[in-house]
């Protein structure tokens, strides 16, 4: 085997921190039969809910959200803490994950410092979303996963219709403004979603952990990096590729830390829970589109502008311009609240690159704008560090309390 293969396929094994471990059990090639989508909770016995929220005695509901271009997805809602109540007078927060992982990443630890639980434990209605690809949003209202049409997308499309969907569809059942956590990937629909004013009237404010807008500085091989772009796509999950198995058989060996393998790559993470590295052996990634993880090498190159995807000769035929059109981040409302936090030993949501976004929202009103650094803390901490609760966390609910 190759040592530049073996290389390239463990990095995209654990690229963007959303390669968080799986707690849901099954194939992630399984395919649901669509269902249509309501304002009624459905049943699905081996869900998210049954599989990790429930089994912690919290109420959880199940949901399916109809994108305007045909997907299905699937959205839990924790509507109450371990003390009762009820969603109905609650501030409803949207938790969003990153890039190969799905709504499991906000559940990994225990209830008491799991985002999910701790937002639930303090009265606001928790839903979490599932973007299209992932375990539970493998559906279409007429295409297959096993057709290449049903990958034709990149993180353009989540912004334009994954997240405006979910947003809103939570917007729709509790009629009020919601405010929302994103992560790595997830930061990033936001603040292109932002810029483009999309539901931004729906939108409460957005805590960005490890922030997600320009990769100038991330050393990761990604497809396409140096080539033509991937104008046909396909899926892509790294837990097919052989390396990976092999990955798994060399970190059986308690000789060797594999959180040192990890931390080449995200970081050098201060305060994980050992065990949780288990997890992310014995349970699948997610998968994405080959063409997703193209735009993102194009991000590596694109000289700190952040552009929708590049089709490169074929830009006249899908924007009508020579160029990609570009996300201009200034455009956000500068009175918008944004609570940042970013670490300073994070290798994917590098320090300098976040600089980076903190230039472009120079001039945000002083009062609407909460930057967190936290100099130990590398990408996986903001989502499973022990300690996050501490640290991160609580700063996130009172920030939101202070603009309810």
């Amino acid at each position: 085997m190759a040592s530049k293969s073996y290389f390239d396929l463990i990095v995209m094994f654990i690229f963007f921190v959303s390669l968080v471990p799986h707690l849901v059990f099954g194939s992630s090639r399984s395919h649901f039969l669509p269902n249509k989508a309501s304002g009624s909770p459905v049943t699905r016995t081996n869900g998210i809910c049954a599989s990790a929220v429930r089994v912690h005695g919290y109420m959880c509901q199940e949901y399916d959200v109809t994108t305007d271009d045909g997907y299905i997805l699937s959205l839990q809602r924790i509507p109450a803490g371990l003390a009762g109540g009820n969603g109905l007078n609650r501030q409803p927060v949207v938790l969003q994950h990153g890039l190969f992982v799905d709504g499991v990443t906000w559940l990994m630890n225990s209830p008491q410092q799991s985002l999910a639980m701790i937002l639930a434990d303090n009265g606001f209605d928790v839903w979490i979303s599932n973007l299209r690809g992932t375990r539970y949003s493998r559906r279409h209202v007429f295409l297959h996963p096993l057709q290449p049409q049903f990958w034709d997308w990149t993180w353009d499309e989540l912004v334009i219709h994954d997240l405006q969907s979910v947003i809103e569809y939570v917007y729709g059942q509790t009629g009020q403004k919601i405010h929302y956590v994103g992560h790595s990937m997830g930061t990033l629909i936001a603040l292109a979603s932002l810029s483009e004013g999309l539901q931004i009237d729906k939108i409460k404010s957005a805590a960005l952990l490890s922030p997600i807008a320009y990769l100038s500085l991330v050393n990761v091989p990604f497809i396409g990096a140096k080539g033509p772009p991937v104008i046909t796509s396909t899926e892509y999950n790294p837990s097919w590729a052989e390396d990976t198995n092999y990955l798994k058989f060399v970190c059986a060996n308690p000789a060797i830390n594999c959180f040192d393998f990890l931390a080449a790559f995200t970081g050098q993470n201060c305060c994980l829970d050992k065990s949780i590295f288990e997890f992310y052996l014995n349970n699948e990634p997610q998968s994405t589109s080959t063409r997703n993880l193209d735009h993102f090498a194009q991000m590596t190159t694109s000289n700190d502008v952040l552009s929708k995807y590049d089709f490169g000769s074929f830009n006249i035929f899908h924007y009508g311009q020579p160029q990609p059109p570009i996300y201009d981040l200034t455009k956000i409302p500068t009175n918008f609240p944004l609570f940042l936090s970013y670490g300073g030993r994070d290798k994917l949501s590098v320090p300098r690159d976040v600089t980076t976004l903190l230039e472009k929202l120079k001039l945000h009103d002083k009062d609407k704008l909460q930057v967190q650094y936290i100099e130990e803390y590398a990408h996986l901490d903001f989502i499973i560090g022990v300690n996050a609760k501490d640290i991160v966390y609580n700063q996130v609910i009172q920030f939101f309390r202070s603009h309810n």
